[in-house]
């Protein structure tokens, strides 16, 4: 997934500073954005005052659209670095290319996860024969340094873990929910699951109380914590929670994502995760110029270019609690 914005801002994310060391309520407020051709997305990571949970640093939801007679998702090839992508459907199928020759298509609770490492670039869009509706998510996860230099690459898996409890069913996409693993590498300490909730079940869903987490509702109107949520609405919970209340009268799913607070001090610009200013600057360059992010074959287009780097320096801040 890439960022499309022709004026991208820089944001300085991780550190401790704004985690909520307790469980608060903090309902995030989505910018509407457009996608590529006919997609427009709900941008709910990052956002003004928010700009982590644990280390997920960037979500996007979309849909339920009904693309029968479009194209669909059409994102052209960009490039990526320092974060991994992870791609989740509810609805609709999504093509992904790659600079590596992946070529693979993702379809509901399938996960498609890819780490970009130093440098990766690659495509998605809507095959030509495409399913009605078309409804996910986008999510990127920051790396640490030790990992953000390794080499990139692409994993499917199909089948992932469940775990069941009292009126729910959760798919767990990536870390650890309730003793169950996803086979998606991770780097961090980290969850991230699809939670069903059956109608009129008040439900427990178990927490780690080292966690920061943070819910959004993806179909029905589920009430987190006593707050009620629509669709495509993220709920910010903070720490210290060791389970989580969740209600949806006519039954409705919720993603459920959160990990340890991301102590290291990022930039993110565009598409890239980085350190500092230069390595953002020399990343733009290389995208523009170079080879370094490689070349997405079979793609019916042009590459995305790199907008301009704002005026100002681009500098990170840390968060110390």
């Amino acid at each position: 997934m890439s960022d499309l914005q022709t004026r991208p801002e820089a944001v300085a994310c991780g550190g401790r500073d704004d985690v909520a060391g307790r469980p608060v309520r903090e309902l995030l407020k989505p910018r509407v954005m457009s996608l590529g051709a006919g997609t427009e997305v709900r941008r709910l990571l990052p956002t003004l005052g928010r700009r982590m949970v644990g280390a997920w640093c960037f979500v996007d939801n979309y849909g339920p659209d009904d693309i029968a007679s479009e194209p669909g998702m059409q994102v052209p090839p960009h490039p990526h670095m320092g974060l991994q992508t992870v791609s989740w459907l509810h609805a609709g199928e999504v093509l992904h290319r790659d600079s590596l020759g992946s070529l693979q298509t993702v379809r509901p609770r399938q996960l498609g996860l890819m780490t970009s490492g130093r440098a990766i670039s690659h495509s998605e869009e809507s095959p030509r024969e495409h399913g009605r509706i078309l409804h996910g998510a986008q999510l990127w996860v920051a790396l640490p340094d030790e990992a953000r230099h390794t080499d990139p690459s692409w994993e499917f898996h199909a089948d992932l873990p469940v775990v069941t409890g009292p009126g729910f069913k959760g798919t767990v996409l990536l870390g650890e929910l309730d003793g169950a693993t996803s086979p998606g590498r991770a780097f961090t300490p980290i969850v991230g699951a699809d939670i069903e909730v059956a109608d009129g079940a008040d439900v427990r869903l178990p927490l780690e109380p080292d966690f920061e987490y943070a819910v959004l509702t993806m179909r029905g109107r589920t009430v987190v914590d006593d707050v009620p949520l629509d669709p495509g609405s993220m709920l910010y919970l903070g720490c210290g929670r060791r389970e989580l209340p969740v209600r949806a009268d006519g039954g409705g799913s919720l993603m459920l994502l959160g990990g340890e607070p991301f102590e290291e001090r990022l930039v993110m610009w565009w598409n890239f995760v980085g350190r500092t200013g230069e390595e953002i600057d020399r990343a733009r360059a290389d995208w523009m110029d170079g080879d370094r992010f490689g070349t997405v074959h079979g793609y019916d287009g042009d590459r995305t270019p790199a907008p301009a780097l704002p005026d100002l320096p681009l500098k990170p801040r840390g968060r110390v609690r």
